[in-house]
C-alpha cells in the first residue's frame, strides 16, 4: 500500500508540545496489494419490475448477447444470470459505460446502468429494498437458492473487480461503485471499547 494514501495525523494536531489524544487517531489495517484478493459481489432482485421472465429475458437480448451459460462469468465483461431455474451468460463487453471514468467500464456498473437501473428500475442500490447483495465467498449456490425460494426472481453472477482497477481508480481520485468489492483476507471480527 502507497504512502500517498495515508493522513497524516500531525495535520489535525494543534503544533506544539501535545499529547495524541483519542480522536486524533483511527484503526487501521494494510495488506500488500499483491496478498489481496477481490471476490465478486453478486445481486439478487426480488421482482422484474412487472414483466415475465420471458418478457424480461427477451428484453435482454435487445441490448447483449445473452446465451445459455454457466453460473459463474469466465470473464471481465460477462455476468452470469439466474432467472425461472437456468443459467444464462451475459456479454456486457460492447454495453457503453455512463461515463468516462473507469469505474464506469466495470462490470457492476454496466449492470446496474443498463439492466438494474433502465430495465430493473433499481437507481440508489444502496436504499432500494428490492435489491441485495451476496458475497463471493457464499458462491453461486447462494443465488440459485434465493430465486427458487422465492426470495429472489431474479439473481447476477459476477466477474470480480481486479486490483490493479481498484488502485488505478483509486490512484486517480474515483470512487468503486457500492458493493463492488468482497475483500480478502477479511480480519476477525471482534468487539473493542477504548474509554474517552
Amino acid at each position: 500500500m502507497s504512502a500517498r494514501w495515508r493522513t497524516p495525523t500531525s495535520a489535525r494536531r494543534p503544533r506544539g508540545p501535545s499529547r495524541a489524544r483519542a480522536w486524533d487517531t483511527f484503526l487501521a489495517v494494510a495488506f500488500p496489494d499483491n496478498q489481496m484478493q477481490v471476490l465478486p459481489y453478486h445481486r439478487t432482485v426480488r421482482d422484474l419490475a412487472g414483466r415475465s421472465a420471458r418478457q424480461f429475458l427477451a428484453e435482454l437480448r435487445q441490448q447483449f448477447p445473452v446465451t445459455q451459460g454457466p453460473a459463474k462469468p469466465r470473464r471481465k465483461g460477462e455476468a452470469c444470470m439466474y432467472l425461472d431455474g437456468q443459467w444464462y451468460s451475459l456479454d456486457l463487453s460492447a454495453a457503453a459505460p455512463q461515463d468516462d471514468s473507469r469505474a464506469s467500464t466495470l462490470d457492476v456498473a454496466l449492470l446496474q446502468h443498463h439492466v438494474l437501473e433502465k430495465l430493473l428500475k433499481i437507481g440508489d442500490v444502496r436504499s432500494d429494498k428490492r435489491i441485495d447483495f451476496i458475497g463471493g465467498a457464499r458462491g453461486t449456490r447462494a443465488l440459485e437458492t434465493a430465486v427458487n425460494s422465492g426470495r429472489a426472481a431474479v439473481a447476477f453472477s459476477m466477474f470480480p473487480v481486479t486490483v490493479d482497477d481498484l488502485m488505478a481508480i483509486s490512484d486517480g481520485g474515483g470512487i468503486m461503485p457500492p458493493k463492488s468489492t468482497w475483500f480478502e483476507p477479511k480480519l476477525r471480527d471482534g468487539l473493542l471499547v477504548h474509554e474517552i
